[in-house]
């Protein structure tokens, strides 16, 4: 996603020095800080201490963690108990977080069906690779469905913004691209369409003023963050015309639920 004209990512593989490498989210939105993940227990930290979090980003984490493990210690990584070893820490980095578990385990069983040391690595790389590309192409199917919605809201408006509230991040730095909860907004702003979005501070950790609200303004996007408690007054008074949150589990029916 954009940042400061630049095309950015919370996660990526750096194929010039062969790394893993993520945004350091402790620090925004005072300073953008750019960390190389070269073991597991690096990346086990990272987790744990929230350089990256969101469930799509540490899914997509835990499949090149799992590659990490393989290239940190050269051929120990031929060891099938050694392998399994170190990705059952890297799995119990967050125990709730689901999308851990299931990326290391799409990288581990696809590297544990090759033999050799090159083959697992290339295995391993190119199924975490895979990962991160499937979550970003979920996204943006997200936006797409989303601006349907978005564009109906602003025809009845008449050309006014289209006023959008938002709680906690569930942009593109809890996932790859687009975000999950801010995936219609980008592609609705992208589309030309006038949209404003209330940012809730999302208090004790301010997810919504120091996440949210930073990739809003570096994507250009109008936006005022709120205090948690003013949503309420701002329905009451007209000036919401859509929520869009985010969600720890969303059934196939449509129920979901998330942690207070």
């Amino acid at each position: 996603m954009n940042v400061d004209g630049k095309e950015m990512r919370p996660i990526w593989f750096n194929t010039d020095t062969e790394t893993v490498q993520v945004i350091d989210q402790r620090f925004l939105p005072h300073k953008l800080i750019i960390e190389d993940l070269t073991t597991v227990d690096e990346v086990i930290y990272a987790i744990k201490e929230m350089f990256v979090r969101g469930a799509p980003l540490i899914g997509a984490t835990g499949a090149l963690g799992a590659y990490v493990i393989l290239v940190q210690d050269g051929n120990k990584g031929v060891d099938d108990a050694w392998f399994c070893a170190q990705c059952d820490r890297l799995k119990a980095a967050r125990p709730t977080a689901t999308n851990l578990v299931w990326g290391a385990d799409r990288v581990m069983n696809a590297a544990l069906k090759e033999a050799g040391y090159d083959a697992r690595v290339n295995a391993a790389l190119t199924e975490a690779l895979q990962v991160v590309e499937e979550e970003a192409v979920n996204c943006k199917k997200i936006g797409e469905y989303g601006l349907s919605i978005i564009k109906e809201i602003a025809e009845k408006k008449n050309g006014g913004p289209v006023n959008i509230l938002t709680h906690c991040n569930a942009g593109w730095l809890a996932c790859i691209e687009y975000g999950t909860a801010t995936a219609p907004m980008y592609t609705a702003f992208d589309a030309g369409i006038d949209i404003h979005i209330w940012v809730d501070e999302t208090r004790p950790l301010n997810q919504g003023s120091r996440l949210t609200a930073w990739e809003l303004g570096k994507h250009g996007i109008k936006h005022t963050v709120i205090t948690d408690n003013a949503g309420g007054h701002l329905m009451q008074h007209g000036l919401v015309d859509l929520v869009i949150t985010g969600t720890d589990r969303t059934t196939a029916r449509g129920d979901v639920c998330n942690k207070i």
